[in-house]
């Protein structure tokens, strides 16, 4: 996520719940996991899982995939309360597992946008359940956080996930952001050294999207 300004959370978004064993034992057993040599929620933020030749690429992909069908939902409900870390794993594993059921809290998490980060994951969560419901979450994302030229959220992310889905469904939600001049030229504009850079055209967001879903289906389907 280049260029990114997020809201500043509070100290209690990033902190455990110092009294809860059971917070703390679904976050050691799902985000600070190791499937590489480092914790699960950083290799998910880095995104280098989908490098060619990564050498732990198997291993953590296998666990990932086992871990979205292990967890319970009551467990990705204690990871989507507290902090990015939990958070942008629980998204993961809810796109993985396509678990139709947290559509309406993922889709709350990102329009509240409280901690940075994690709006990857929601929406990597969003374009893998791909319906016109989750078309109509990212919809009021674009039309709330991209007329904010001020801040760089996860409208990029947002907009990868909405076309991914329209080339779908043979749908046009995207269409209005994406005119010449409109809101998506708008906004890429309003940091003069993003202007014509090839990361930030529509296509590339959903380069991203699209990778990050092949990724999963590969690995998903019978």
């Amino acid at each position: 996520m280049a260029e990114t300004a997020c809201v500043q959370p509070s100290p209690s978004a990033y902190a455990l719940p110092p009294d809860d064993p059971h917070h703390r034992r679904v976050v050691a057993r799902y985000v600070q996991t190791m499937s590489s040599e480092m914790p699960r929620y950083l290799d998910l933020n880095s995104g280098r899982f989908l490098r060619p030749g990564w050498p732990h690429a198997e291993r953590f992909t296998r666990h990932l995939v086992a871990d979205a069908a292990a967890i319970t939902d009551a467990e990705l409900e204690t990871l989507l309360d507290h902090g990015w870390r939990p958070r942008t794993t629980a998204a993961w594993l809810i796109g993985v597992d396509r678990r139709e059921a947290f559509r309406e809290r993922l889709g709350a998490l990102l329009l509240d946008s409280e901690v940075c980060y994690a709006g990857r994951g929601y929406c990597f969560a969003l374009a893998r359940l791909g319906t016109v419901a989750d078309a109509e979450i990212l919809v009021a994302y674009l039309d709330r956080y991209l007329p904010r030229t001020d801040l760089r959220y996860d409208q990029g992310d947002a907009l990868g996930a909405l076309l991914r889905i329209d080339a779908a469904l043979g749908s046009d939600h995207a269409a209005p952001f994406t005119v010449p001049g409109g809101p998506w030229d708008t906004w890429v504009g309003a940091l003069p050294r993003l202007r014509g850079h090839a990361e930030w055209t529509p296509e590339r967001q959903r380069r991203w999207t699209d990778l990050c879903c092949d990724f999963a289906a590969g690995w998903t389907s019978p």
